[in-house]
């Protein structure tokens, strides 16, 4: 007699293939917040330390105005 499986038989999905998008997902928002907030910190620098640094102010100014997904 012949066995008819009409049943897809898939791999099983790992935790960690399933976690993937969410991980990457976690590591883009963590970028975005470190780049926020260091445009923050920059934009609050005053005229000694951007000397220091070697910037002008419109640098920091075209720095600080991007949008946090913009590298």
């Amino acid at each position: 007699m012949v066995d008819l499986s009409l049943h897809h038989h898939r791999a099983p999905v790992t935790a960690s293939l399933a976690a993937a998008p969410f991980a990457a997902a976690s590591r883009l928002v963590e970028t975005w917040r470190r780049r926020a907030r260091d445009r923050r910190e920059l934009a609050k620098l005053d005229h000694r330390a951007l000397r220091d640094l070697g910037l002008s102010a419109s640098q920091v100014q075209f720095e600080a105005n991007k949008p946090f997904w913009r590298d």
